[in-house]
């Protein structure tokens, strides 16, 4: 973590104590939250990560700031502050009353708080492990980024212990549904697929920009439903999210798979112009 974090709009040292025990969202995980790819200075995806946790936090009862403006120009002040120009930028809001432990203090309706970092380095591909029943596709909350993530950050570290770099998560019906904190895509010749959302998968912002935006003459990219065998008779499987991109898988627990990236190759170099563009478009002088 960067020097500076943000607090309720102000730019403060992350060595400050600011926050307390009675605050309901940071005792049961009763917030939201986006991770946001922070290129040349510019929040990569503003628009989408806002709309989403907008959501996210009407489906959780998490009261939100009304005026997204004002929170995109404090977000960029954090970033200024931290000389932050290449880096991952994470934002929560916390919902800060209700239940029975609420405490004295908690005379805000919610917190708001950000925190800047490097770019992780992940290498050139991952290996993924298997978890069955990981995901809960008829759950209300399927698909709901909230801030109640000790499951994932378990079976993360479970992952490495076990010599992986991810998990794929099955729902109850067996279908493939996500990774811990990515999308997962499979490459049958000239068709893309990404597993829909009825599967109880986030709908992330790169598959999103993938799905709706990313346009190669001769590949289809779509959404459905994918087994465990789909992806071992896949040409090529990869998965993304904010701070991965497009990463290429190279083993999958219990499948034999083919490691091609030729695919994955023309669709990283697209979404690469995408984010030029994008970032160029929203530069602040």
């Amino acid at each position: 973590m960067h020097r500076f974090v943000l607090h309720n709009g102000e730019v403060i040292d992350a060595g400050d104590k600011n926050l307390s025990a009675g605050q309901v969202g940071l005792m049961n995980g009763w917030g939201v939250f986006s991770t946001i790819r922070v290129y040349d200075g510019v929040m990569f995806g503003w628009e989408r990560h806002v709309a989403r946790m907008q959501k996210d936090a009407a489906k959780m009862h998490v009261p939100f700031p009304e005026d997204a403006t004002a929170l995109q120009n404090d977000l960029y002040r954090l970033i200024d502050a931290n000389e932050a120009r290449e880096a991952t930028l994470r934002v929560v809001v916390v919902r800060n009353q209700g239940g029975m432990w609420e405490g004295p203090a908690a005379t805000r309706k919610f917190d708001t708080m950000a925190f800047t970092g490097p770019v992780n380095v992940w290498g050139a591909s991952a290996k993924l492990g298997v978890v069955p029943n990981g995901r809960h596709a008829g759950s209300e909350f399927a698909g709901t980024k909230y801030t109640s993530w000790s499951e994932n950050l378990m079976r993360y570290e479970r992952a490495h212990e076990q010599g992986f770099d991810e998990v794929i998560l099955l729902n109850e019906r067996g279908e493939v549904c996500e990774c811990t904190s990515a999308n997962v895509f499979a490459v049958h010749g000239s068709h893309v697929s990404t597993t829909p959302l009825s599967s109880g998968c986030l709908p992330g912002v790169t598959r999103n920009v993938l799905l709706e935006d990313i346009h190669i003459p001769g590949i289809e990219i779509r959404e459905r439903v994918l087994l465990l065998p789909d992806l071992g008779t896949a040409d090529e499987v990869f998965i993304t999210s904010t701070t991965r991109e497009l990463l290429p898988i190279s083993s999958i627990q219990g499948l034999s798979i083919r490691t091609g990236t030729a695919v994955r190759d023309r669709l990283q170099a697209a979404f690469s112009e995408y984010v030029r563009n994008y970032t160029e478009h929203h530069k602040r002088s």
